[in-house]
């Protein structure tokens, strides 16, 4: 039983609502051929759940017990369940399509396959919870240990980008966070020198200074696949900042983006509806790390040092 094309698009990525309205209109003319992606949106919800609850047993370490880091942990599961439903997933899809269908299993043989079918499913709810538990410790490792230091790095050029464009510091600086983990990740030279490139600006064939050649991560469709990409370099990272605030300011795509002022959520969403990145979560991750509490200690430490009275006087 095939589940149409665009039933099967919604369930690509958690943040694609676009094919639920093909699969109610799909569910009203032929409820029985929208069954398996039903099924398979149950399955998701069901992961998602009990991903959930794993979440609250564990302890934690600490390290991603902050918003931003609940942010980024809730995002990860939910496309994790996604993910995980597609194909055969944990198969509580097919038990669910098998129970609405009507189908029955009164034999002994049918038992003993279900029995078979049963023990793989715990194999796979077991090997899920362990790769859930180590993958979502990586996601994250992003939380700054050096926030601080990064925003008093670079708070004067963003202050500079943050007025052209008339939106807030924090704003352009979690978005720098975001292009680079804190300034831990831009894209580098052979020889291992830094691009100083903050804004993952892509070098196209209208760009006529310095590159680097990276692996970089993209997302078609939803679906995230590793690309090589050319970006720009820059001598330092006051040129990064010009340059990121030239392009929004200039590009009539990206009007949508300027002049929110503290209005993160806006500015995060013009850059998105702009198409500046790919990631369908790319608005909801700046909104999460200008949140932070990482972020809000670095400014409110950056504003403390810039209040103290000038010791030289």
């Amino acid at each position: 039983m095939a589940i149409s094309g665009d039933a099967a698009k919604s369930l690509n990525t958690w943040t694609d609502l676009s094919g639920f309205g093909a699969l109610r209109q799909t569910a009203q003319s032929d409820a029985k051929s929208a069954l398996p992606a039903v099924a398979k949106q149950f399955e998701s919800i069901f992961t998602q759940m009990m991903l959930k609850s794993m979440r609250e047993a564990s302890p934690g370490d600490g390290l991603g017990d902050s918003e931003a880091g609940n942010a980024w942990r809730d995002m990860f599961d939910q496309q994790l369940s996604v993910n995980l439903s597609q194909g055969n997933g944990l198969g509580i899809a097919q038990m669910l399509m098998r129970q609405l269908g009507g189908a029955s299993s009164s034999s002994s043989s049918s038992s003993a396959a279900d029995g078979a079918k049963s023990d793989d499913w715990q194999q796979r709810l077991s090997s899920v919870a362990n790769a859930a538990k180590s993958v979502g410790a990586e996601v994250v490792k992003w939380l700054p240990q050096d926030a601080q230091e990064f925003v008093k790095e670079l708070a004067p050029y963003a202050q500079k980008a943050a007025e052209k464009l008339g939106v807030s510091v924090r704003a352009v600086l979690a978005q720098a966070a975001l292009e680079t983990q804190w300034g831990k990740h831009m894209p580098s030279h052979s020889n291992g020198d830094t691009s100083n490139n903050l804004f993952g600006m892509k070098a196209g064939s209208s760009w006529d200074g310095q590159k680097v050649s990276v692996p970089t991560l993209e997302f078609e469709e939803g679906v995230a696949v590793h690309r090589r990409a050319q970006f720009r370099s820059y001598n330092n990272p006051g040129e990064s900042f010009n340059d990121y605030a030239q392009l929004i300011a200039d590009n009539p795509r990206y009007a949508k983006a300027l002049n929110h002022g503290e209005d993160v959520v806006g500015f995060a969403r013009g850059l998105v509806s702009g198409g500046y990145a790919t990631d369908p979560s790319y608005a909801q991750k700046i909104v999460a790390i200008a949140n932070s509490p990482a972020m809000k200690e670095a400014l409110a430490a950056l504003k403390n040092v810039s209040d103290q009275p000038n010791s030289s006087e």
